[in-house]
């Protein structure tokens, strides 16, 4: 084919696609304006047309008409967004592509020439148009409106707490029953964390296998004790290792099993064993407040497993383990177990069973447990069950349905059925004879109209129970009548704080909105101003809202969500995000469920969940990381149930669940463009340090790269989610491995700088922990296993770091 006429073609197929593009741009613009949406993209869509209508007809006018439409877009995409860089690329990358191509000889050569000189179309204003653009992108080179910088206070500024394991154990899913996720080792520091490497890595060959659940996770946080490693698989398998080198000392394996088989659970987890020494109460605890009540000073001595390992495993039993043989403690229960379906009547096989590890106490080994959220209004007991450690008889029950009997049912009574439950981690302080719950909601989340006022009152919380009675002690609630599936998943962290008053011993509790409540532990009076704030009314039919929401004076809360948010690899996908923004009931935060369908921002996992925050409390200071992803929700009517056409739900964040027992079925999803990318603007993850004496925000900066979230694995700085907790060091180094990218990081605690990062061989949606060996070798160990709803890669894999030699 002649040059000209390829020439001729390649011209031709530019014409067709402006028009395509205008036309695409045209018909969405104009449904964004019927909206009430920005009039730009209708605009666009009209420029576009004239513009292939001007090439068509080869006009010389097109360089201009071209090179206007680029400066006005500029300068709307600058008025919507300043100079973000991230914002802007979807907003004028794909139009300077454009203009750079018509510049070319392929289109130039074509087009009119002026009579009187003959001499080719001026491309001057066109070039001047793609330069501006390109200056714009030079200039948001520059610019950070992501990060806020800052420092927190250093040197020590509190007494070590009683409770720290100065050994470099790790005896507790949170580093100690305080929950602080804070280990006292000063090995590794900011200056030689860059030289941390791989000491040794185990695979425990539980691994996700078709017949099991979607959401099949390994969260699991390993406890150190003596020279041995414990931990747990998704299976509920548990393995002891030497902590030295990854030996495996031995393996027990409770083969559960259920008649549905696991496929159709909700999601098979396991975050952690339980750890037991009677040796250890055999002299006073620990405590931070002074005199150790003589009821705390003298443990009985088991005569078989003087220390025991606790599993709960997914068929809902509770299992003690010999901590040095791996054999079931045949004085515990029924040779080793406890049958935890005893008096919660029927449930689906997997809609009751503890994903967390129990608390323990001197006396008492205490649990909870996971219900399905939204399947019905019929599920099992959210009861709280504290079992004898050693012979396992049941103690007491706490039925937050039923708050004020807590003696144990006799046989064939059931405990009130769909009461709150609390499915994440208890935090204990036994000087004061209290245990702490953090609290989720009456089953389903986004429909309440049928809730008892007794699960109005203790869901959504922390409450406080006595450890010897399982009595409500005192209960603080952080979402009213929640319905957006705000439970507080966090492990509360319990912590010393040094006020203008004096030191208060404090409860700091985050949440999935994003306040960090900090609560008097003794009293639950806020230690951190609370206030409540107006929020949006209007539920459905049968439902309604509540006035107000406490809020924390301490909160990493997001601004409200605008449509100048919304965000795309290019305008296309952004306007359909726009299109679907403007769809969705959105009045900020806590709008309520719709049948049009609501925004949910913060949504379902929320700015923190269970993988809670760590706390330096000789520092007084806290680490977090903040996550920022929207869902969307839509209440359907029962009788138009059978006409939607989304799909039943297959994990716990996507798809329809049945709510039965309600008017509604309730449709979840994150807020995903067509290509499955976030509609909402990066970043959409951070570190942040907290000062906690003052409640201030030192610093907050975005975390965390979309390499491996992306369709090309470019390591992009985006900031992305993390699901999993970070855990602090008093060496002045903290540790996460739960972002969406297979890696994990150790920062700076005084100013969040990322100092190292390691590449892990599956997602680390889990919290790290660090431990000293016999020889005081620090070392790093993260569970490497991916989450299936989040779809990082899946795998079996605990990777141990040190320092060299």
């Amino acid at each position: 084919m002649p040059e000209i006429m390829k020439s001729r073609y390649v011209l031709t197929i530019t014409v067709i696609v402006l028009g395509l593009l205008g036309l695409a741009l045209f018909a969405g613009g104009l449904w964004l304006v019927i909206l009430g949406g920005s009039p730009y993209y209708f605009s666009a869509g009209l420029a576009l047309l004239v513009a292939a209508a001007l090439l068509q007809a080869r006009q010389a006018t097109i360089l201009w008409w071209y090179a206007l439409f680029l400066l006005a877009t500029t300068a709307w995409a600058v008025a919507e967004v300043r100079f973000d860089w991230w914002q802007l690329v979807p907003r004028l990358a794909l139009w300077l592509v454009i203009g750079l191509w018509l510049l070319t000889p392929y289109i130039t050569r074509h087009l009119s020439r002026p009579l009187q000189t003959g001499q080719a179309p001026s491309v001057a204003p066109l070039w001047l148009g793609c330069g501006v653009i390109a200056l714009v992108g030079v200039i948001a080179c520059f610019t950070d409106y992501d990060n806020q910088y800052g420092q927190l206070p250093i040197g020590e500024t509190a007494p070590s707490p009683a409770n720290a394991s100065v050994s470099g154990d790790w005896t507790a899913y949170g580093s100690t029953a305080y929950g602080t996720r804070y280990s006292p080792l000063t090995q590794i520091t900011p200056d030689n964390v860059n030289k941390l490497k791989v000491a040794w890595t185990y695979e425990t060959g539980d691994k996700p296998g078709p017949d099991d659940p979607t959401e099949t996770t390994s969260e699991n946080t390993p406890l150190k004790v003596g020279d041995t490693l414990f931990l747990c698989t998704p299976h509920s398998q548990v393995i002891a290792l030497n902590a030295s080198n990854g030996e495996e000392r031995w393996r027990y394996d409770p083969k559960i099993s259920s008649p549905v088989g696991f496929k159709h659970f909700e999601h098979m987890t396991c975050r952690g064993v339980s750890y037991h020494d009677d040796a250890s109460y055999t002299v006073a605890p620990y405590s931070d407040l002074g005199v150790v009540p003589q009821a705390l000073r003298v443990a009985r001595v088991s005569a078989i497993c003087p220390a025991r390992v606790f599993i709960p495993t997914a068929d809902a039993r509770l299992i003690a383990l010999d901590a040095a043989t791996g054999k079931p403690c045949e004085d515990f229960g029924n040779g080793g177990t406890v049958d935890l379906r005893a008096n919660i009547g029927p449930f689906t096989p997997g809609g009751y069973y503890s994903t967390s590890p129990p608390a323990v106490t001197r006396d008492l080994v205490i649990i909870g447990g996971h219900v399905t959220d939204n399947a019905s209004t019929n599920e099992p007991s959210g009861v709280v069950r504290a079992f004898d450690i050693h012979d396992g008889h049941l103690v007491w029950a706490f039925d937050s349905g039923n708050p004020d009997k807590t003696t144990p049912l006799p046989e064939g009574q059931v405990y009130v059925r769909n009461s709150p439950n609390m499915w994440s981690i208890f935090s204990v302080d036994e000087a004061l004879g209290l245990v702490y719950l953090p609290m989720g909601n009456q089953t389903p989340d986004q429909f309440g109209g049928q809730r008892t006022p007794e699960a109005e009152k203790l869901s959504a919380g922390v409450v406080a129970l006595e450890i010897a009675t399982g009595r409500l002690k005192w209960n603080y609630q952080f979402t009213h009548h929640d319905l957006w599936d705000m439970d507080v998943g966090g492990q509360p962290t319990l912590v010393n704080i040094k006020t203008a008053y004096g030191t208060v011993p404090s409860l700091v509790a985050s949440t999935k909105q994003g306040s960090i409540y900090v609560l008097d532990r003794r009293t639950g009076e806020p230690v951190i101003p609370i206030s409540e704030v107006p929020v949006p009314q209007g539920a459905v039919a049968g439902d309604h809202t509540a006035p107000t929401q406490p809020r924390s004076a301490l909160n990493f809360s997001p601004a409200p969500m605008t449509e100048q948010d919304m965000w795309g690899t290019n305008p296309f996908d952004q306007l359909w995000c726009r299109v679907r923004f403007r769809s969705l009931r959105y009045d900020g935060m806590y709008t309520p469920p719709s049948l049009q369908g609501s925004l949910v921002f913060p949504g379902n996992f929320g700015v923190f969940d269970w993988g809670g925050v760590a706390v330096d409390p000789v520092k007084q200071v806290l680490f977090a990381n903040p996550s920022y992803m929207a869902f969307q929700s839509r209440l359907i009517p029962r009788d138009q149930l059978a006409k939607t056409e989304s799909t039943m739900a297959t994990s716990e964040t996507s798809g329809i669940k049945q709510a039965e027992g309600t008017p509604y079925a309730i449709e979840l999803s994150p807020f995903l463009s067509p290509l499955g990318i976030p509609c909402q603007a990066p970043p959409w993850g951070y570190v942040a340090g907290v000062d906690l004496q003052s409640g201030k925000i030192a610093y907050k900066l975005k975390n965390g790269t979309i390499r491996d979230s992306a369709p090309l694995p470019i390591p992009l700085p985006l900031g992305v989610p993390s699901l999993g907790g970070p855990i602090v060091t008093a060496g002045g180094v903290a540790f996460l491995s739960g972002t969406l990218d297979y890696y994990v990081r150790g920062y700076e605690v005084r100013t969040g700088k990322k100092l190292w990062e390691a590449r892990l061989p599956a997602g680390g949606q889990a919290t790290p922990m660090t431990y000293a060996d016999k020889n005081g070798k620090q070392f790093l160990l993260v569970t490497a296993g991916g989450h299936g709803s989040l779809g990082t890669r899946q795998g079996d894999y605990v990777v141990v770091y040190a320092l060299p030699d």
